[in-house]
């Protein structure tokens, strides 16, 4: 047993790192309910008046991919009164930045990205109120009896339909929870299988095909075998099987097929509600002659800055009220710096890209290179798991359109010439491949690897392999039996 003294290093996470790391990872939008949120928490914090946001819009600057900026900076500030200077310092040794100038200083009162021109949304992208599928069969329903009981009954299958359109209660359930017989539901059930759209209440797929199969005047009669019998075979694409069966040539049974896939497998789909979500890029790249211009999209985050009458309190209030203002204070001074920091760092990743994919850019993804995250970690001096921070989940604009941030990071395939290719780029020449081949005699995995090989691509068969399953395209054997699409 003996005390002894030992010094080591060790990183410590303190919240407030462990909240500028987190403001990293967030889109835009996600960072703006961040920003509102904490404006909502935190009385020190204010959004920026709108006559201010539009004066420092005027000394808004736009970044070229070289750093260099297109428009003036802005003018400097006077300098703060020496009033205004007082801040406890030993408190401010805590931060890594001048507390003083983040707080007083008025150059800093507003996130340093420029306030860029932005268009407003397009009309076409506003929701608007659609008709929801259980109006839609409930008005039908009306026209099509006055009987109160069926009405009833009907409305109580209506309300246990799914999205897809689907019953997901059993008729002896229905039957049970609404006092009738099960022959009374059978009886509504069929009619409002024949309301629009068609299929629907059905209790299977297999169901729901036969419905809109059998709703045509003069159904094909081998589709309907097929669907009825031989649904398993269907399901497993055992369309040889399913002719031998039928005694019928394969061409016929592909033609069923291609009736069959053409059909609707939920045919509430069209009246769910509408959960489009519009992308918004979080920044963008623009050509301006022969460079490239970086512009940040700042639409909808709050400008911040510390509110005027607290740091009045900073220099009156007593200790138990000094110490409540100073850590709302570090809480909002680190908020601000974290997110000029964010977006700092997401305009020199940026540039680095379009330093890195400047082909790309000109002539589209064909010549996109392949590249790591160090590459670009070594370019702006950042480590790697900092660049995967800032690129998850936030999207480019580009000339060649728009583009996940990691959509540009991927792994290459060496060349005859020695040059390394992009794995996107060996993908959409795969992809060519089968949109160009015969029908009737699909490329197999060796004979694309041959031709890639003929292109001085050197690539095995089973990347290929891999590949064509990322890009969901079928085995050869299985795309010899797809029917032809009109």
């Amino acid at each position: 047993m003996r005390l002894s003294l030992r010094a080591t290093q060790r990183v410590v996470m303190t919240p407030l790192l462990q909240q500028a790391i987190q403001l990293l990872q967030l889109s835009t939008l996600e960072l703006e309910q961040v920003v509102r949120k904490e404006l909502e928490e935190n009385p020190l914090l204010e959004e920026l008046p709108e006559e201010k946001q539009e004066v420092d819009g005027e000394a808004a600057t736009a970044t070229a991919a070289d750093g260099t900026e297109l428009a003036p900076a802005p003018a400097p500030t006077e300098p703060a009164s020496k009033e205004t200077s007082s801040v406890d310092g030993e408190r401010a040794d805590d931060l890594p930045f001048d507390l003083t100038s983040a707080v007083f200083d008025q150059q800093d009162e507003r996130t340093p990205v420029s306030t860029e021109e932005r268009e407003d949304l397009p009309f076409e992208n506003l929701g608007r109120t659609a008709t929801s599928l259980a109006e839609h069969l409930e008005e039908q329903l009306r026209l099509a009896t006055d009987d109160p009981r069926m009405v009833a009954i009907g409305e109580a299958i209506i309300g246990n339909l799914d999205e897809d359109g689907y019953l997901r209660a059993g008729v002896d359930e229905i039957a049970k929870g609404m006092g009738v017989t099960a022959e009374e539901v059978e009886s509504t059930l069929r009619i409002v299988q024949a309301f629009d759209p068609t299929g629907v209440a059905a209790r299977s797929v297999q169901e729901c095909l036969l419905l809109q199969l059998t709703a045509d005047a003069e159904p094909d009669p081998v589709s309907v075998e097929i669907v009825e019998k031989h649904f398993e075979d269907l399901e497993r694409r055992r369309y040889a099987d399913i002719a031998r069966t039928l005694k019928l040539s394969l061409d016929r049974i592909m033609e069923s097929v291609e009736e069959i896939q053409g059909l609707e497998p939920k045919p509430g789909r069209r009246f769910s509600p509408s959960e489009q979500r519009y992308i918004a890029p979080d920044v963008s790249i623009h050509k301006v002659g022969d460079d490239y211009v970086v512009v940040l999209n700042e639409e909808g985050i709050p400008r911040l800055r510390v509110n005027a009458l607290y740091r009045s309190l900073l220099r009156r209030s007593g200790d138990e009220a000094r110490q409540y203002v100073e850590q709302k204070l570090r809480s909002a001074v680190w908020l601000i710096k974290s997110v000029e920091q964010r977006q700092r760092t997401l305009r020199k990743v940026t540039q680095s890209l379009v330093k890195f994919q400047r082909d790309f850019l000109d002539r589209g993804v064909a010549h996109l290179r392949p590249l790591a995250l160090r590459d670009v970690g070594e370019d702006i001096g950042m480590h790697e798991s900092t660049i995967s921070r800032v690129t998850t989940n936030k999207y480019v604009e580009t000339p060649q359109g728009l583009f996940e941030l990691k959509y540009f990071f991927h792994s290459g395939i060496a060349s005859d010439s020695g040059e390394m290719v992009s794995s996107v780029s060996v993908k959409k020449n795969i992809r060519d491949l089968v949109a160009a081949e015969d029908a009737g005699k699909p490329l197999s995995d060796q004979e694309i690897a041959q031709v890639l090989r003929g292109q001085g691509l050197t690539i095995a068969r089973r990347t290929v392999a891999k590949y064509r399953e990322e890009l969901g395209i079928l085995p050869s054997h299985q795309r010899r039996l797809q029917p032809k699409k009109r």
